[in-house]
C-alpha cells in the first residue's frame, strides 16, 4: 500500500500550522475530562480505584470541575512546539523518501512519523513529565503551580533527568511510539498534522498502525485512492484504537513513571513503587495484576472519536477561512471557487496575479483618461 502526501497548496505554511494548532488546542480542551480520567487510572491514585464513571465521581467530589481541566493549559502550551518540530521534520523525511509521483510507502510513513515524533517528544518531554504531574496532584492540595513552576521544581528537587524519567519508553524500538500520531493517513492528507502527543511502545503501535492499514482495502471493498473524508475519519479511529491499544502497556508505565517521586506525599500517588522501567511492569504485573497495565483504556477509547471528529471539522472551518481570506472561495462558509481563479496557483502566486492585473487596469484606466484630454 503507498501514500499520497498531498499538502494543499492554497495554503502558506503558516497557515498550516495555525489550522493544526488551533484544532489541536480546541479538542484538547473539550476531551480534557477524559484525558485527566484516564492518567489517574494509569498512575493508580485513589482517585481511579473503583472504574471508568466511579473516577469521574470521585474527581468531582474532590477536585470540582476543574479538576478535570488540569494539565490542559500545559498540554496546549506543549501542542505548538510539538507541532512544529514534528511538522517540520516530518515533511523534510517523507520528501526524501517520496517517489518521482509524489507517492510514498505506508510503512515508511508511518517510520517517517515515529522519527519525527523522537526530535519533537524530545523538545517537549519536560511539558509532559509536568502535564502528569499536575493532573496526578489534588489540586485543593497543590504541589506545583502551572508549567514553570512545575518544570523548575522538578529540576531543583529531582535534577534534569527527572524531566525525561519514561522517555526510554516513548523511544522505544526505532521510533517514537506514537508512530507518530501520524495516526491517520487521512490527517496527513490535511497538513501532515501530528495530533497531540505521544504515547508509548512504538513497535506494537507501528505494527498496529501497519496491520489496519494494510487490511483497509478489504474492510472497504475499493482502493485507497477512492476512499471518501468519512472513511478516511473511519479508518484513523480504528487505526488509533488498535494501536493504542497494543502500545498502552507502555504508556501506562511511563505515566507512572513520570508520576512517582520520593519527594512528593504518597510517591506521587503512584500505586505501586519501583526503581525502574522493567522494575515498573514487574511491580504492576507482580501487585495489580497484568490487566492492570490497561487501567484507563476505556476513557481513551471513548476519547478517539470525539478528538478526531473535533479536530477534523475545526481544521476544515480554520482551512475555509484561510482560503477565503486567500481568494480562492466565496464565502468561508462554502467551498464553491471564486469565478477566474486558478486553484493550482499558490497563495503568492495568485496575489502577483491580482497585482499585476490591478496594475494593468489601472495603467489602460490612465490611458483612456489621457487620450479624453
Amino acid at each position: 500500500m503507498v501514500v499520497s502526501v498531498k499538502n494543499d497548496t492554497r495554503l502558506t505554511s503558516s497557515q498550516s500550522f495555525l489550522c493544526a494548532g488551533f484544532a489541536g488546542l480546541f479538542s484538547k480542551t473539550v476531551t480534557s475530562p477524559l484525558e485527566v480520567v484516564k492518567i489517574k487510572r494509569q498512575v493508580g491514585t485513589f482517585h481511579g480505584k473503583g472504574g471508568f464513571l466511579q473516577t469521574f465521581i470521585v474527581i468531582y467530589q474532590n477536585e470540582g470541575l476543574r479538576g478535570f481541566w488540569k494539565g490542559n493549559m500545559v498540554s496546549c502550551l506543549r501542542l505548538f512546539p510539538y507541532t512544529a518540530v514534528h511538522l517540520t521534520t516530518y515533511k523534510k523525511i517523507v520528501h526524501l523518501h517520496m517517489d518521482e509521483l509524489g507517492f510514498i510507502s505506508q510503512w515508511r510513513a508511518i517510520l517517517a512519523g515515529g522519527l519525527a515524533g523522537v526530535a519533537a517528544a524530545l523538545l517537549t518531554y519536560p511539558l509532559e513529565v509536568a502535564e502528569t504531574r499536575l493532573i496526578v496532584q489534588n489540586c485543593r492540595q497543590r504541589t506545583y503551580i502551572g508549567a514553570a513552576h512545575t518544570i523548575s521544581k522538578i529540576y531543583r528537587n529531582e535534577g534534569l533527568p527527572a524531566l525525561y524519567r519514561g522517555f526510554s519508553l516513548t523511544v522505544l524500538g526505532t521510533h517514537n511510539s506514537f508512530i507518530q500520531h501520524m495516526r491517520l493517513t487521512s490527517i496527513l492528507n490535511y497538513f501532515l498534522l501530528p495530533p497531540s502527543s505521544p504515547p508509548a511502545g512504538a513497535v506494537p503501535f507501528s505494527v498496529g498502525c501497519y496491520a489496519v492499514y494494510m487490511n483497509l482495502d478489504k474492510l472497504w471493498q475499493e482502493p485507497s485512492f477512492r476512499f471518501t473524508p468519512l472513511q478516511n475519519f473511519i479508518n484513523g479511529c480504528i487505526a488509533a484504537g488498535v494501536a493504542q491499544t497494543l502500545s498502552y502497556p507502555f504508556e501506562t508505565v511511563k505515566r507512572k513513571m513520570q508520576a512517582q517521586s520520593s519527594r512528593l506525599p504518597h510517591f506521587g500517588g503512584v500505586d505501586v513503587h519501583f526503581s525502574g522501567t522493567m522494575d515498573c511492569f514487574m511491580q504492576v504485573i507482580r501487585n495489580k495484576g497484568v490487566l492492570s497495565l490497561w487501567n484507563g483504556l476505556t476513557a481513551n477509547m471513548i476519547k478517539i472519536v470525539p478528538y478526531f471528529g473535533l479536530l477534523f471539522t475545526c481544521c476544515e472551518m480554520c482551512k475555509q477561512v484561510c482560503l477565503y481570506r486567500n481568494g480562492y472561495i466565496v464565502s468561508p462558509l462554502s467551498y464553491q471557487p471564486t469565478p477566474g481563479v486558478d486553484q493550482s496557483l499558490g497563495p503568492n502566486e495568485l496575489e502577483e496575479v491580482r497585482r499585476y492585473w490591478k496594475n494593468r487596469n489601472f495603467g489602460s484606466r490612465e490611458s483612456s483618461f489621457g487620450n479624453r484630454w
